[in-house]
């Protein structure tokens, strides 16, 4: 006899008719509230079983709509709210959304998709749901889709019934997380196996296509172009998407198929080869967002049969169920509290142990530690989307050593997964990373340091097997190489914050970028200017915020760096003589100096200082000639050449470079930008502003001057009376052609009038005009703007708002329409598939 039930079918809620066994002992109410009376339809909200067959939540809605004599209809929307939204997720659930828009119109059931974003949003889930009889949805033991389900439930006047659609064996049946997999496997071998022999069997549609009045216009994916969308959409575009791994139930049941007949027999003596990524299924994706049916994988590796098929099975089946039961009984598997008693004690006690250094976010994410083997799994990450399995464990355990507690360790592990891997967010995720701290182990003594009584297994002993350099040759290049054999390169023009970061973003996913700059150095607005006695001025920008989760994360990281760093000083408006404190802004600024931050952008591209480009032009056998200057003085010198070109200056520097892309040079045009007459002075004697405790800077009204500030004052710079003057756009516009000989006294005077009417004589100034140093009017449209026919591109602050951070998103997101434009165009038989042309009825 099975030690598990073979059947044991929840009470469902009142007025719902009984569900066949298959599908009732799958099912957890979410509400006790019986069938709305005036509901007119069978809701189906689908989210993690994005396919049209072999699918329990699809079968149970449409099983109840024909039982109580109602229409029934699958609602599917993308938020861009999901932990780790990115254009990398954003574009595998879109492609997927794509084939399962089609398979459901070919079964003749009824499919509306909403993508959220800018002009597209609304509670459209609670509307629908308010107007059903019940609604159905899928039970994912993940936190954010448990959070949203239960949300859901206590809105909705019916029934929310969530099904299970990723296990053989159906979680709630299990009924407890087990901490090892041999118990797992023991106690749910039989249970398990007499499902797997029943097959599955679709349920037929209650009635014709069926959809109600909705919120919004359904989108057409059969048409819709992908990459622009996820470029509309306010979510993470510094992860591309991924071209060898395309989305949907047709791309992963070919490579299944591919699998299946030509490499399952060998899996098991090759599966831990990481650098055969042919001895491997590389189906986690497509399990994670449910386009394939585990059942059927199931059925099939069990067809086959031999040593390869009873590996995959029992990873599919035991070690993948495993962790799915686990997330559903373990209240908080984001903690530390989901790894066993004696892990969490001995970790805690290593927490004393010596760390030979600690890795900040950006040096794991970028994979700029120095550790050969690790760097290489984390590329694989960063470029791939993926990491073998087996190397995944030595990644995992070897952030331990790079942070100061577990607990820190365990954040990172889950960041850096999730973000990145197209797998992440999965429970099997969470299976994997949690072992890395000890969980579905045991005890191995005596510790060890860091570690210990958890396992250790180091990056540097792995190497031993693996050979670090040709694991990173396999994974290093960008993924459109595997796609489609070859990266265009890309020319960027202008090291701002906007370039730096659309290059940065390009290169760490492997293309080969350079950066053209007419400066001598790394700065712009973010320039620090020194003098040889020893004076030092942040005389462009004079701090940052972040208050963009997608820059916060880096400025952090920066800080733990040392290349930034809060700057806390009081900060008052100043109007008459008077001050009051301005409002609270948590403020950064680049240590020692604001070009920190550009020097450390810049430091690992390949920039090329000194040169002014006057003009691009279409080269004769494609892309771009990137011409210089004709003052530069090198016109018998080669133009340089592109196949794509990204223009990150100024707007009215931008215009004429982007004459070939008229609708860019206009929207360019559109936006204005205001100049800014600075003047940097230091005295020998303090500068008292009005107030108590006196500021540091101020906000000035009623003068020429807006902005003061002690620059000497801000973190880690050399000591002394120095202070920046910003005169207000119209004062420097009024001004913008005079000398800095007449500008500096002007300013003087207006500094000793905002103080009160005098100053210490000063030791010295000098005046520097920014002609366009702030913008006023950002140009209409997106972040940033992309021609992928022409591959052309601009970014800039002038795309978005005036602050440092509105630059580097724009960056980003420039580089984010250059990825997804690159993978949409991917020719491998693989993405055959995502052509509005190729889309027909699904047999599967």
């Amino acid at each position: 006899m099975p030690d598990l039930p073979l059947f044991d079918p929840p009470r469902l809620n009142d007025g719902l008719p009984a569900l066949p066994p298959r599908l009732a002992e799958r099912v957890t109410p979410l509400n006790d509230r019986p069938v709305a009376a005036d509901g007119r339809y069978v809701l189906y909200w689908m989210r993690t079983a994005v396919r049209g067959h072999d699918n329990p939540a699809l079968d149970a809605a449409l099983a109840l709509a024909r039982a109580l004599g109602l229409p029934a209809f699958v609602y599917h929307a993308l938020d861009e709210r999901y932990p780790y939204a990115s254009d990398r997720h954003h574009t595998f659930i879109l492609e997927g959304a794509r084939d399962v828009a089609a398979e459901l119109a070919a079964r003749g059931i009824g499919y509306a998709f909403h993508l959220s974003r800018p002009g597209h949003r609304g509670p459209h889930l609670k509307t629908l749901a308010g107007a059903a009889a019940c609604t159905v949805t899928e039970d994912m033991p993940t936190a954010p889709m448990r959070r949203w389900a239960e949300a859901l439930a206590g809105a909705a006047p019916g029934p929310v019934l969530a099904l299970d659609t990723a296990c053989t064996l159906p979680m709630r049946l299990v009924g407890r997380a087990h901490d090892r997999a041999f118990a797992f496997r023991k106690a749910t071998k039989e249970a398990r196996a007499l499902r797997l022999e029943e097959g599955w069997s679709d349920v037929a549609p209650p009635g014709p296509a069926f959809l109600p009045d909705l919120p919004f216009a359904p989108m057409d994916l059969a048409s819709a172009d992908i990459p622009a969308l996820v470029a509309e959409c306010e979510i993470d575009h510094g992860v591309g998407p991924v071209p060898h791994t395309p989305g949907g139930s047709r791309a992963g049941y070919a490579r299944w198929a591919d699998f299946r007949d030509t490499r399952l027999a060998r899996y098991a003596r090759r599966r831990n080869d990481a650098l055969d990524r042919t001895a491997v299924s590389r189906m986690s994706a497509y399990l994670h967002y449910g386009q394939v049916s585990p059942f059927r994988l199931a059925r099939e590796a069990m067809a086959k049969g031999g040593d390869g098929a009873e590996k995959v099975l029992d990873e599919m089946l035991v070690w993948r169920e495993l962790a799915h039961v686990f997330c559903r009984f373990t209240p908080d598997p984001d903690s530390l509290d989901a790894i066993p008693d004696w892990a969490r004690e001995s970790l805690a006690r290593a927490e004393f142990d010596r760390r030979d250094a600690l890795a900040s976010w950006e040096t794991l994410a970028r994979a700029r530690t120095g550790e050969p083997l690790w760097d290489a799994a984390q590329l694989s990450l960063l470029r791939q989307g993926e990491l073998h399995n087996n190397l995944r464990m030595t990644w995992g355990k070897e952030i331990l050593a790079w942070t100061p507690d577990a607990a820190t360790a365990l954040d990172r592990l889950v960041d850096l997964n999730h973000r990145y891997a197209l797998d992440g967010r999965d429970p099997n995720s969470y299976g994997g990373l949690l072992w890395c701290l000890g969980a579905f182990d045991r005890p191995f003594d005596p510790p060890k340091p860091v570690f210990g009584r958890v396992r250790a297994r180091s990056a540097a002993v792995h190497a031993r097997r693996l050979d670090p350099e040709a694991f990173r040759a396999s994974v290093a290049a960008p993924a459109i190489v595997e796609a489609a054999g070859r990266a265009p390169p890309i020319a960027v023009i202008g090291a701002g914050i906007a370039g730096l970061a659309a290059a940065r973003t390009l290169a760490d996913h492997g293309y080969a970028v350079r950066v053209h700059d007419k400066g001598r150095g790394p700065g712009g607005r973010l320039s620090t200017r020194r003098g040889q006695d020893g004076t030092a001025f942040d005389h462009g920008a004079q701090y940052f915020t972040a208050d963009d989760p997608r820059f916060a994360r880096f400025v952090e990281s920066w800080v733990d760096d040392g290349v930034a760093a809060r700057w806390e000083a009081p900060v008052a408006r100043l109007a008459a003589g008077r001050a009051e404190p301005a409002p609270p802004r948590r403020r950064f600024v680049g240590t020692p100096g604001m070009s920190a931050v550009i020097r450390h952008l810049a430091g690992d591209l390949d920039v090329a200082f000194g040169r002014r480009i006057g003009s691009v032009e279409a080269a004769p056998d494609g892309g771009w000639r990137l011409v210089a200057a004709a003052d530069e003085g090198d016109g018998d010198e080669p133009a340089e050449q592109a196949e794509i070109v990204l223009v990150c200056t100024p707007a009215p520097q931008a215009g004429p470079l982007l004459a070939p892309a008229p609708e860019l040079a206009r929207a360019a045009g559109a936006a204005s930008m205001a100049p800014c007459w600075a003047v940097m002075a230091w005295f020998g004697d303090a500068v008292a502003l009005p107030g108590d405790p006196p500021p540091q800077a101020a906000f000035v009204e009623d003068s020429p001057l807006a902005w003061i500030a002690r620059d000497s004052a801000k973190p880690g710079r050399p000591a002394g009376e120095c202070w920046v003057l910003h005169a207000t756009p119209a004062w420097s516009a009024e001004h913008l052609e005079e000398t800095p000989e007449e500008i500096v006294p002007a300013l003087l005077d207006a500094f000793a009038d905002a103080v009160g009417g005098s100053l210490p004589p000063a030791v010295g100034a000098r005046g520097h005009r920014w002609r366009h140093a702030r913008v006023i009017g950002p140009a209409p449209g997106p972040d940033a703007l992309f021609d992928p026919a022409l591959g052309l591109g601009a970014a800039g602050d002038w795309c978005r708002g005036p602050r440092i951070e509105d630059a580097w998103l724009s960056g980003v997101a420039l580089a984010g329409r250059v990825l997804g434009a690159i993978a949409g165009t991917a020719p491998v038989t693989e993405r055959a598939h995502l052509s509005p042309r190729a889309v027909k009825p699904v047999d599967l």
